[in-house]
């Protein structure tokens, strides 16, 4: 593919620098001429360039924000709650209650 390309691209510059030249340039003198020559290449190659893209590098990287979480926070406070055991001693603690 690229060889034919380039093949063609050299079988058409040889066909343009064959033809006769004519004058009636509408006031591009040859300076001019040959920055248009240099500015089209360069478009072309880079569109040449740009086509090939082997992927070395896969793009823009890709951020995607978090899902929002809401949570709830809970209300927690110390009760001191007693009970008897089966011998019959009173026991006392502290027990974490959350509403």
């Amino acid at each position: 593919m690229k060889n034919s390309l380039v093949a063609a691209l050299v079988a058409a510059s040889f066909a343009v620098a064959a033809t006769p030249s004519a004058q009636a340039r509408d006031g591009i003198g040859a300076g001019g001429a040959a920055a248009l020559g240099v500015l089209g290449g360069l478009a072309i190659g880079g569109a040449i360039a740009s086509s090939q893209n082997d992927g070395y590098y896969p793009g823009r990287p890709v951020y995607r924000a978090p899902r929002p979480v809401y949570v709830e926070e809970e209300v927690c406070h110390m009760e001191r709650r007693g009970y008897v055991d089966a011998y019959g001693y009173e026991h006392i603690r502290r027990v974490r209650v959350c509403e």
